[in-house]
Formats: structure tokens, sequence, C-alpha cells
């Protein structure tokens, strides 16, 4: 009997292209849509499982909903004369109305139950007059390939290294003002410091401009004496 026609709606439809450089991990993003009225379970599956990581790789659709699923290409030295043979396989079948366990169900599926699409792989490299549009361009890619738990995460680090910033603009501008305190401080002792010895330096001529005065009277009065002494005789 002739497996059933695939009900899930595939963007893209029948490729996964990587643009490199594959010197990063390169996130293609493959939409699964689930256009009828009941649920679809579904599976991702690859040829080279060491080679990618896919998130979700297995769940549930509801209907009439889509998933996006990240296909990320983990680094390696690319050769374009290596033709690519990866390939990916969605594998699905309707969710059973009592379902509990989605492991269980997938292993007594019949195979007449079981649906599925390919696609391959494709590696491209930039070329060098498109290397700065495609820079422009990853972080969208990027981010449009992550989910709302991740996109969550991302904010809060955002939020926390912003917080981190302005605590150390915060530190800079007490150390800036600490510092400027204590020049102002050394300053302050400086000129104290040399006022006192001006004062000193003053005090020490004047006390040595009134021993001259002293002593020259003193040899004014002896002169004087000498003299009286010799007219009195």
């Amino acid at each position: 009997m002739a497996r059933p026609e695939q009900v899930l709606v595939l963007e893209p439809q029948h490729e996964l292209k990587f643009r490199g450089p594959f010197t990063d991990v390169i996130t293609a993003t493959l939409k699964l849509t689930n256009p009828t009225e009941r649920n679809v379970c579904f599976k991702v599956k690859t040829t080279a499982p060491r080679r990618y990581c896919v998130r979700p790789n297995s769940g549930v659709i509801d209907a009439g909903t889509s998933i996006n699923v990240s296909v990320m290409l983990q680094p390696f030295d690319y050769d374009p004369n290596e033709k690519s043979k990866h390939k990916f396989m969605v594998q699905s079948m309707l969710a059973p109305y009592d379902m509990t366990d989605m492991e269980g169900v997938w292993k007594e599926a019949k195979p007449e139950e079981l649906m599925d699409s390919k696609l391959r792989c494709t590696f491209e490299m930039p070329v060098e007059n498109d290397k700065t549009t495609e820079h422009s361009a990853l972080p969208k890619s990027a981010s449009a390939s992550l989910d709302d738990g991740e996109v969550k995460k991302i904010m809060e680090e955002c939020k926390r290294l912003q917080m981190e910033v302005q605590r150390l603009r915060e530190e800079n501008k007490q150390i800036r003002e600490d510092d400027g305190l204590r020049k102002r401080k050394v300053t302050s002792l400086a000129a104290s410091h040399s006022s006192s010895s001006s004062a000193m330096a003053t005090s020490a001529m004047r006390d040595e401009g009134l021993s001259t005065r002293v002593l020259a009277l003193c040899v004014l009065f002896f002169v004087i004496g000498v003299i009286i002494g010799k007219l009195a005789l």
C-alpha cells in the first residue's frame, strides 16, 4: 500500500541552503505548516547527524498552525569542489485523538500511516562584492531563526550588560571625584607647608636683623663709654 501524501507544507520545499563562510555556525530555517484540522506529529532526520543541530527535531504541530525548525550547520573546512550529499527528511503522521505518549505513537505507527518529505543541502560561498551585504544581513537572519526563549535570554543578557556598563560609569565617576578631592587636599597641604616655611624664614630674618641691631648698639655704647672714660681722665 502506498504511503499517503505529505500533509505538512514545507518552506523551503526541496532544498536547504547554507551560505558561508563556514568558520562559524550557519543556520537555515525550515518552516512547517499544518493546514489540516488534525494535530500532526513530526520528526526531522538527517543523513549527517554529527554535522547538524536541529531544534526542535520532533514535536506536534497543532491544527492550522506553523512551527520554525532551526537547522544549524557546524563549522567545517569548506571544499568548493566537494558536492554536498547531505539530506534531510521530514517525517509526519496524524496524531491520535487520545495521544499521551508521542514516542509510543511513533513506535506503534504503521508504515501506511507515515508521510515524509526529503530535502537536500547546498553550500554556497559569498562573492567578494557580497561580503558587506552578507555581514549586514546576518543579525536579521540569526534573529529570525531564534525561538522566543532564546530571544528572551538575549534581551535579558543585553539588559544585564547595560546595567553593568552603568555601574562601571558610576564607579568611574566616583573615582574621578575622589581623585579630584585628593589632589585638592595635596595642593592645600602644599600651600600650607609653603606658607609655614615662608613665615619661618621671615621670622628667622627678623630675628637675625634684631640680633644685628643689638650688637651694633652694644658696640656703640662701648665706644661712647671709652670716649667718656678718656675725657674724665
